[in-house]
Order: structure tokens, then sequence, then C-alpha cells
């Protein structure tokens, strides 16, 4: 019988990675463009109250959040009912108005999701609600988590 041998070639083969870096790059810029990072600082205590039926909204680019709670003093003491939008507390509830208008004239699919601390005060959340309709922003959801 004849003796048959594989003859194996010499050369290496190798995967090109000249192109590597600049998919990786791509890559990179891909996600740094279409990552959102929204990092609020709570300066308010928000306890939500539970519900049954709830909604998910799925574009969180539209929600503008108002926080509604008492105000944190630190090491778990807590201050007076406060309305606090973005990172600033508002003192004087007519300038809710200005800030909304101001974000719904930039965003006019703007919705208004309302925070509140299952213990604030109901009297605050009505002149939030007067305030809101005043600046024209009419999408108003409340947050709420899932009753278990």
């Amino acid at each position: 019988m004849p003796n048959f041998k594989k003859k194996s070639a010499k050369t290496k083969q190798e995967i090109p990675t000249t192109a590597m870096p600049d998919i990786v790059f791509m890559l990179l810029i891909f996600f740094m463009v279409t990552t959102v990072l929204r990092e609020v600082t709570l300066q308010v205590r928000v306890d939500l109250t539970r519900a049954v039926n709830i909604e998910k909204i799925e574009q969180k680019r539209l929600i503008s959040y108002l926080y509604i709670g008492p105000q944190s003093l630190g090491s778990n003491t807590y201050g007076d009912t406060k309305v606090q939008i973005d990172d600033a507390l508002i003192d004087n509830l007519t300038f809710i108005r200005r800030i909304m208008y101001d974000k719904l004239v930039e965003q006019p699919k703007l919705i208004v999701s309302l925070r509140v601390d299952r213990e604030s005060e109901m009297g605050m959340v009505t002149d939030v609600q007067q305030e809101l309709r005043q600046a024209g922003t009419f999408q108003i959801n409340y947050s709420t988590r899932r009753q278990l």
C-alpha cells in the first residue's frame, strides 16, 4: 500500500488586526452619542405610593421629573415639604411656571412626571398642579411603584 503523507503549509494564517482600532473607536463613539446620562441628586425624600394598574412610558427623553417631598436635612432628619426640579429646590412656587414653560418651549411633547412622597401635603401637590397648568404643561403623570 502506498504511504500518503499530508503536506502542511509552512505559512501561518493570522487574522488581520489593522482595522481593529478603527472599529473599536467607532463603537466607542456610537455608545457615547447614544447614551443618555441623567443624574439628579435628590434633596427631598420621595417614598412613592404603590399602584396596581401602571403603564411604563417608553420615551424617557420626553419626561421632566418634578419631586415633591420633605426636604432632607441629613442624618435621617427631614424638614418642610419642598419641590425639586432637576437639582434645584424651588422656594417660590411661581418659579415652577417659568421653568416648566421654558422646558415646554424647548420640548413641545414634554411630559411632566410628578414623583410625590406618600406623606406629602396634598395642598402642595394641588398648588404645583395649578402652576403646571399656568405653564401650559398639560401632560402630567404620577410616578408610582408596582404593588406586589
